[in-house]
C-alpha cells in the first residue's frame, strides 16, 4: 500500500484499490508515434472507444521509491530490451458506482494525482494474452506525490503534463488533448465494471514515451498536483 497526503488536509490517504484500469492511445500525438513504440495493437488509427487494460495493485509505489527492472527479464535474451516511462493523470474513485452518465461522472471522483504507467515493451508486444503482464510487474505504477480533491482542482481537463528523464523534458502535453474526456472515460469504464471506492483510472499518456535505464531518475509533473519523482534500478546491475 501507498500513503499519500491529501491537498489541504492533515490526514493521509491509503492507496489500496481493488483494481487499476488504464487507457491506451488516448492522446492523438501518442497514437501518431505508434511506429516508434512498436507494440502489437498500437496503430495509427484513432480508437472508436476507449482502449482499456489492467494494471494490478502490486505495481503501486510512492514518491522516491525505486522502479525496479526485474532480473528475470535477462532470461529472455531480448535483442533490444525496453522498459518505458509514461506520464499520466490518474483519477481515484470516491464511491461504489455503476453505469454512471458522463454528466454525473465527476461527482464520483475522490481526487486526482500523477502516475507513471511503466511498461515492459518486449513482454507487452510478445504475450499472446495482450498487454497485461508487461504493464503489471512490481513497482511499475508509481503514484503521487499527493491527491488533489475536485474542490481544489480548477479544471482537470486542462492540465499541463510534463515528464522529465534525468532533468530533461521528454514528454509535454495537456489533458485537453485527450481523445476521450475524463467524464466519458469514467462513464465507459463504469458501464463495463462496477467501480469501488479507491479504484484508480489512468487516463493515458501524451507522446514522447521512451526507455528507462539503471540509475535514471524519472519525474512526472502535472499542473496543480506536483512532481512524482522515482529512481530506476535494474536488478541485473546490482
Amino acid at each position: 500500500m501507498v500513503f499519500l497526503p491529501i491537498d489541504r488536509q492533515e490526514t493521509a490517504y491509503t492507496v489500496n484499490p481493488s483494481k487499476i484500469i488504464a487507457l491506451g492511445l488516448n492522446y492523438r500525438d501518442h497514437v501518431a508515434e505508434s511506429s516508434s513504440v512498436k507494440v502489437r495493437g498500437f496503430t495509427a488509427d484513432i480508437p472508436a472507444e476507449p482502449i482499456l487494460f489492467p494494471k494490478t495493485p502490486n505495481v503501486l509505489i510512492g514518491p522516491g521509491d525505486p522502479i525496479v527492472i526485474p532480473l528475470f527479464l535477462n532470461d529472455y535474451n531480448f535483442e533490444s530490451p525496453r522498459v518505458d516511462y509514461e506520464a499520466e493523470l490518474a483519477v481515484i474513485i470516491k464511491d461504489r458506482c455503476k453505469d454512471v452518465p458522463p454528466a454525473d461522472a465527476l461527482n464520483h471522483v475522490l481526487g486526482y494525482t500523477c502516475m507513471n504507467d511503466v511498461s515492459q515493451r518486449n513482454i507487452q508486444n510478445g504475450d499472446r494474452s495482450g498487454w497485461f503482464r508487461g504493464k503489471s510487474f512490481d513497482t511499475f505504477g508509481p503514484i503521487g506525490p499527493r491527491i488533489v480533491t475536485p474542490a481544489h482542482m480548477d479544471d482537470p481537463q486542462n492540465l499541463a503534463i510534463i515528464c522529465r528523464l534525468n532533468g530533461e523534458v521528454v514528454q509535454e502535453g495537456n489533458t485537453r488533448h485527450m481523445i476521450f474526456s475524463i467524464p466519458d472515460i469514467i462513464a465507459f469504464v463504469s458501464r463495463n465494471f462496477t467501480l469501488e471506492p479507491g479504484d484508480i483510472i489512468m487516463t493515458g499518456t501524451p507522446s514522447g514515451v521512451g526507455p528507462l535505464q539503471h540509475d535514471d531518475v524519472v519525474e512526472v509533473e502535472i499542473e496543480g498536483v506536483g512532481v512524482l519523482r522515482n529512481p530506476v534500478v535494474d536488478e541485473s546491475r546490482l
